[in-house]
This record gives C-alpha cells, structure tokens and sequence, in this order.
C-alpha cells in the first residue's frame, strides 16, 4: 500500500516545496516595506477611531512579530496564483485531457474569488463592523486598540472571507469527484442556510449587521454554486427516472398486495359461509333425530289430551 502512495507523496512535496519557497521570497520581499502595508491595514480602524484615541503596542516584542504578520499575510496573498497553480499540478494526473486544460481559468478564478472576498471585507465589513465596536461604549472607556492584537483579527477576517467567496471552486471539484450534483446542493440548502449564518457569527465582529454582510453573499454564492454543479455534474435524467420507476414500482405492489388482501377476505368470507350452511344443515338432521326419537312410538295414542 505504502509503494502505492509513495508516488502521490513525491509529488505532493514537490508541489509543496515550490509553494512554500515561493511563499518565502515574497514574504521577505514584503518585510521589506512593511510600514506602508501597515498602514493600509490600519486604515479603516483609525477612520473611526474617536478624538484622542490612537493604536498602541503593549508588549516590547508587539511591534516585531507585528512586522512578521504583516509581511507573511502580503506575501500569502501573492502568492496565492502559484500556490492554486501548484494545487493544480497535483491533482492534473488524476485528470482527463481536455480537464487539463483548465489550469488557467481555474488558477485565475479561484486567485479572483479569494480577492473578491478580501476586498469585500476590507471595504464593506471592516469600516462596519469596527465602527460598531470601537464606539460601543466610547462614552465610558477610552479606545487604545493594541496594533498586534488589531493585525491578528485583521488578517483572520480577510483569510475568512477570502476562504468563504471560493465556494465555487469548492462545489467545482466535489461535482468533478461525482460528490455533489445540483439535486443535493438544492435539497441540502436549508441546512446550508444555518451553517452559513453559523459561519458568519464565528468569523464576523459579534453584530447582526456584519454577519449578514457576511452571511448575504453565502447565500448568493451558494446559488453560484448550484448552476456550477448543473454544468459539471448535473442530475441525470435516469436518476429522475429511476425515482419514478420505483414509485411506480411501489404503487404497484401496494396494489397487488390490496387484490391480495381482497381475494383473502372473499375467500374467507365464502369459506365462513360453506362452514354455516354445514353447520345449519348439522344442526337440522340433528334436530330431526332428536325429534323422531322423542316422538311417541304408539301412533293410536293421542298427542295431547284435552
């Protein structure tokens, strides 16, 4: 079994490799201006920061590891093409011809979608939902947010979002696999309603508003992924008629089983009326010899006397 796998294994830490190397150059690349992505993170959270509020650092080492996050994040985001383009290598094997030469459109839609979400939540949910926050309560406390603790959430909500908008690239490989077809995705949606809004309250700041933000284009892209199921893995129609054929197949027991049942309590009934007419006819020769016992053996003598 092992020798089997050793292959597949080879290759995953080759793809692995490249991905991760790649993610390392950009990484330095970016640490090496990482004041000014900084400041493009930390823009939404000062525009609603209150008169005399400012970030802070707390801890000595806060600034440092800040400077990490910061460029690791960059660098992640850069490299994202080569790492779906990488994903996809691997998994090209597996694949027919006219399938592998779908590496483009799909590296440059997944890279599309996980921006998509990024942006969205940079642009829409961040200046919302941090609005809501810092100013809850801004009567009462002076807002001093902690710039490790800020760039911590920060990236964690984009990482999020970006995860969540690839939902059709998601649904594209699990139809591929014959996991999904539309049918399922449509008759799973109610639950998927409930996971997505349990998805928006873990990954959003805790208010309705962002988690509908969140929980709104879910939905719609829940619906995206139903017709991308339709045109990859569709519903067949010897399924539709394989469930019609076992209904009609079930109807027509249940009706054989009613003749079935019918003819029985005919039969019943006709047996019940031969055994009564036996019994009757029983009872009336009985009856009889009864009666011509008791009869009086002297035919001269008198049935009543009066």
């Amino acid at each position: 079994m092992f020798d089997e796998l050793k292959p597949h294994l080879v290759e995953l830490r080759k793809r692995l490799g490249i991905s991760v190397a790649v993610l390392f150059v950009m990484f330095f690349a970016c640490f090496s201006f990482w004041e000014p992505i900084l400041a493009f993170m930390i823009a939404p959270l000062e525009s609603v920061l209150p008169t005399g509020s400012e970030v802070i650092f707390t801890k000595v080492q806060e600034p440092f590891f800040t400077a990490l996050k910061v460029a690791f994040f960059s660098g992640f985001i850069i490299s994202l093409p080569v790492i779906f383009w990488q994903f996809w290598l691997f998994i090209a094997p597996g694949l027919y011809e006219n399938e592998k030469r779908l590496v483009i459109p799909f590296v440059l839609f997944a890279t599309i979608m996980f921006l998509s979400g990024a942006t969205f939540c940079y642009y829409i949910v961040v200046p919302l939902g941090f609005d809501f926050l810092v100013n809850f309560g801004s009567q009462l406390f002076k807002a001093l947010p902690s710039i490790g603790e800020y760039v911590s959430f920060f990236t964690k909500l984009l990482f999020g979002f970006g995860l969540a908008f690839e939902l059709p690239v998601i649904t594209f490989f699990f139809a591929k696999l014959g996991f999904v077809t539309d049918r399922s995705l449509i008759e799973f949606f109610r639950y998927a309603i409930v996971i997505i809004f349990l998805v928006a309250a873990l990954l959003t700041p805790p208010d309705l508003l962002t988690q509908f933000l969140m929980a709104g284009p879910l939905i719609i892209l829940y619906g995206v992924s139903i017709l991308v199921a339709r045109a990859v893995n569709p519903a067949g129609e010897e399924d539709d008629d394989d469930d019609d054929g076992s209904d009609e197949e079930k109807t027509d027991a249940n009706e054989e089983k009613n003749e079935d049942a019918k003819q029985d309590d005919n039969t019943n009934e006709t047996n019940n009326d031969d055994i009564d007419d036996d019994d009757y006819d029983d009872y009336d020769d009985e009856d009889d010899d009864d009666i011509d016992d008791d009869w009086p053996k002297d035919t001269n003598r008198p049935i009543l006397d009066f």
